[in-house]
């Protein structure tokens, strides 16, 4: 039986580590079991011959259930950076649970790619233990009390989701999770991707600001060494001192002085959100997106879609997989505009929008020889940022996390060692009133933490950067490895396309005879990437849930990693 469409959300509060779930029915067995015997005799003594004919042998025993969901007999973490890779294993191999090796790699990631994520940001995360329902939480940024400013910074979340998500499920002790982050800011090595965009950022960033990133003007160089001490010192405030100096204490009031918008009122009101997670079936899992205004729903319907016109077990780079993918695309994309925003203000109709049935017929405007109608995005696009976090501990339990400045460099303001973001640049999504900013509230954007789920628990964690391609990106993998049996690692490396207004945009370029199979359905062109990031950067790892086996996928996109080690 799989997860309802509709669950409850129970905050978990405590400080103990994830145990196994065990069946209501096992634990009722073994209550009877033992309720039936008296209390003097032993358990190791036989009954007498004499009770033994005493009892029907026709009677049926109430059999004793001992079954629990078969959990991996490994652990790991995937992540856009190998640093946050050792800084999340360093945590598991000490004791600390999926939650909290999440949050140590997010500080660390943050770090060595200053430009992707960070304490000036925000972010989402799933929570899913096995034999348990999955939890969301949002702590994105939200409009500030006095509206938005002309930068777009919204009142940074990170460093309040990443508290509370600790409080609720951490095992570790949270100094110990920022310690990784506090040595890396101290001292790191520039990677490839820092350096170019490093480069690539230098007419949009406070030079004179950066000297530790700009020597004398100059970007650093792949291989160099940097040192973040400003960054350090906000890192160790928030470490010794919790979360509440970013929003109330010492970092807030010299966040509030130096930008605009970022009045305490704000920063102190900051909530984190906690909405039920979007569920819908498909190849008989569940898959679980985070709570509107974010996109799982949309995967959800692709998938559906996908599924109801049985192209889902199409080979993926058939004609047959990219054109239902990119038509799905397009239809789903319209709810985007039309129906999600924040469910603090709006009624978001998650249900509706998650039901197999309407999606089916959803599905029946699609034709194979020609495209489907459908209108452009309202949003012009932006660099393809976000890091993805997926983590299994050796309980089974799943956390998939994506923390984002939004654009590269966000806004590209800088204050006490990090960068803020400019999310509120995405209330130009949307048609109609449900993405209206007003303090307080968060906007609809394309991050996008998933699970897929057995009927024992979650068995699949995914996510990726990639801006708008994020929902259609992880479309193809999830349908490739949930309904055709490919290899998470052979899903992640195939060539990915995304649908841009009428065009085709392909990682590899189609044969001769299938582009002329594409544009005679009606597609513009067939294009090429326009940068080599454009595609993201899959971090995912999955569960045989036969085997225990964990595996994951290294994106060799970007610089992202994994491990995994087997538990003797």
């Amino acid at each position: 039986m799989l997860y309802k469409h509709k669950i409850l959300f129970s905050r978990k509060r405590t400080g103990s580590p994830v145990r196994p779930f065990v069946p209501a029915a096992a634990l009722l067995s073994a209550f009877l079991i033992s309720g039936c015997a008296p209390e003097e005799e032993s358990g190791n003594e036989s009954p007498s011959s004499e009770e033994e004919n005493e009892t029907d042998e026709n009677e049926e025993q109430p059999e004793e259930e001992t079954s629990e969901p078969d959990t991996p007999s490994a652990y790991g973490v995937s992540a856009g950076h190998p640093d946050a890779v050792d800084a999340g294993m360093e945590v598991l191999e000490q004791g600390g649970n999926a939650a909290d090796a999440a949050i140590a790699a997010a500080y660390a990631v943050s770090v060595v790619e200053p430009f992707a994520s960070g304490i000036g940001g925000g972010g989402s995360v799933l929570i899913h233990e096995q034999g348990e329902e999955p939890q969301a939480y949002d702590y994105r940024e939200v409009v500030p009390e006095t509206g938005i400013p002309s930068s777009d910074i919204g009142v940074p979340g990170f460093t309040a989701g990443m508290n509370e998500f600790h409080a609720d499920y951490g095992n570790a002790e949270w100094e110990d999770l920022l310690d990784p982050a506090v040595a890396l800011a101290d001292s790191s090595e520039v990677s490839d991707l820092l350096a170019d965009q490093l480069q690539s950022g230098a007419d949009s960033l406070p030079i004179s600001q950066l000297p530790h990133l700009y020597p004398n003007g100059v970007p650093l160089e792949a291989g160099s060494t940097v040192e973040q001490a400003e960054l350090a010192e906000t890192l160790r405030d928030i470490r010794d001192n919790g979360s509440s100096t970013f929003y109330e204490g010492t970092a807030g009031e010299s966040l509030a002085e130096q930008i605009e918008g970022l009045d305490a009122t704000s920063l102190a009101d900051f909530e984190v959100g906690s909405h039920e997670p979007s569920i819908g079936t498909f190849a008989g899992y569940d898959v679980i997106g985070a709570a509107p205004p974010l996109p799982g729903i949309s995967v959800i319907q692709m998938l559906q879609i996908l599924e109801e016109r049985g192209s889902a077990e199409a080979e993926r780079d058939s004609t047959e997989f990219v054109h239902d993918t990119a038509m799905s695309w397009r239809l789903t994309s319209q709810f985007i505009e039309t129906d999600y925003g924040d469910p603090n203000f709006v009624d978001v109709p998650v249900d509706e929008l998650t039901d197999p049935e309407q999606n089916a017929d959803l599905a029946e405007d699609i034709s194979s020889d020609s495209l489907a109608s459908g209108q452009p995005s309202s949003y012009a696009g932006g660099d393809p940022n976000t890091t993805h976090i997926t983590v299994v501990d050796e309980d089974g339990t799943f956390v998939s996390m994506t923390n984002t400045l939004t654009n590269f460099w966000g806004s590209g303001e800088y204050a006490d060692g990090f960068f803020l973001n400019n999310q509120m640049d995405r209330f130009s999504i949307g048609e109609n009133s449900m993405n209206e900013p007003e303090p307080g509230r968060r906007s609809v954007t394309w991050s996008s933490p998933m699970l897929v789920a057995d009927e024992e628990g979650p068995v699949l964690g995914i996510g990726s950067p990639g801006g708008e391609r994020i929902p259609i990106m992880l479309t193809q993998v999830i349908a490739d490895w949930a309904s055709d049996g490919t290899s998470l690692e052979d899903a992640v490396e195939s060539p990915r396309f995304h649908l841009d207004d009428s065009a085709l945009i392909m990682e590899e370029a189609p044969g001769a005879e299938q582009r002329e199979e594409l544009l005679s359905i009606g597609y513009s062109g067939i294009e090429e990437p326009p940068t080599p990031l454009y595609f993201g950067s899959i971090q995912a790892l999955a569960l045989d849930r036969e085997t225990g086996e964990l595996s994951g996928a290294r994106d060799t996109r970007r610089e992202a990693d994994f491990q995994v080690t087997v538990n003797d």
